[in-house]
């Protein structure tokens, strides 16, 4: 191919997901084409209730190879019988979001295409204590073991060393491998796309560091683990994450890396909102999905906000992202 698709799982249909990606496609231009996995049947559905004007273009396998634009909307149909526009979530959906997944699956191994965007899903209908989150299942599928979460922003980015584990289970998570882990594969995401080595702060587990019992984890991993990682990584810390957040505090650093998923994802999220995106690091193609979930409180109203999704897109359309190919 001389241009790069790309590829978007539209995910859990009854999500807000199609409603924001009608949004974005309506306003906006992007130098490269986009393909939607999803259902016609379901489009059209969703198209006719909010209002939405766009035509559709079905395309089948031969078609990845020909060139296509964004004057329609280019999509690859998996069957769906979906009556309405908006159901409750359940897991009569598993079935047509696994064969979505499958097949972008299979077009990003057999056709080259390494960039794609998935629409959240339900983690308790579908993956169904299976796997922690759909990172994890991605990784799975590509059979991949070493990844990282990056909740990505260009004045500052997240990532957690454990991702959605119960609270009561992250103690037993934190070691200095894992540790190790996150910070090379954001080191190396960093230098690779914005040729820069990342200053990175690294949270300890317990309040302010510190914690009453016998055994603390920040004297006896974290900050351990911190000194090694010194030698090869433009790292610091442990930091209280109760402070880390401020302005002054903040502005020192690239990233900022907590022990658990709550820990850096509820200020960041304070502070941006919905200006962020999630990035998979440590895939052979570039996975980033919008930092939202399903929001099935807002069917049908037609007031998400997009912008989540029209920065994901964005981030894929630049011309100098560099990331290898299946």
């Amino acid at each position: 191919m001389n241009y790069n698709p790309i590829l978007i799982v539209a995910g859990e249909p009854n999500s807000i997901f199609l409603e924001i990606f009608f949004k974005v496609i309506r306003k906006n231009k992007f130098n490269n084409p986009i393909i939607l996995i999803s259902s016609k049947r379901l489009l059209n559905l969703q198209i006719k209730k909010l209002g939405f004007k766009k035509k559709i273009r079905l395309l089948d396998d031969l078609d990845l190879e020909k060139k296509i634009d964004n004057k329609t909307i280019n999509l690859i149909n998996v069957e769906y019988n979906q009556k309405k526009a908006f159901e409750k979530i359940s897991t009569k959906s598993n079935i047509f979001i696994e064969n979505s997944f499958r097949l972008a699956f299979e077009i990003i191994k057999e056709k080259k295409v390494y960039k794609f965007i998935n629409g959240p899903i339900s983690k308790k209908t579908f993956l169904n204590k299976k796997f922690l989150g759909i990172t994890e299942f991605i990784s799975n599928k590509f059979k991949i073991k070493k990844t990282a979460m990056l909740i990505y922003n260009k004045d500052l980015s997240v990532c957690p060393v454990t991702t959605h584990l119960p609270l009561k289970s992250v103690a037993r998570k934190i070691n200095k491998k894992i540790i190790r882990e996150k910070i090379s594969l954001i080191n190396s995401f960093y230098k690779k796309n914005f040729n820069i080595i990342p200053k990175i702060a690294i949270l300890g587990l317990n309040p302010h560091c510190e914690s009453v019992d016998r055994y603390n984890e920040d004297e006896k991993i974290i900050k351990p683990c911190i000194k090694s990682l010194r030698r090869s990584y433009n790292v610091s810390g442990p930091y209280s994450a109760d402070t880390i957040f401020l302005k002054d505090n903040r502005r020192k650093f690239n990233v900022i890396v907590g022990m658990y998923h709550d820990q850096v994802l509820t200020p960041f999220k304070t502070l941006y909102e919905y200006d962020a995106i999630n990035i998979t690091l440590g895939l052979p193609f570039t996975r980033v999905s919008p930092d939202h979930g399903p929001n099935e409180k807002m069917l049908g109203k037609n007031l998400s906000n997009p912008l989540s999704l029209l920065k994901a897109i964005n981030f894929l359309d630049k011309n100098w992202l560099k990331q290898k190919r299946v």
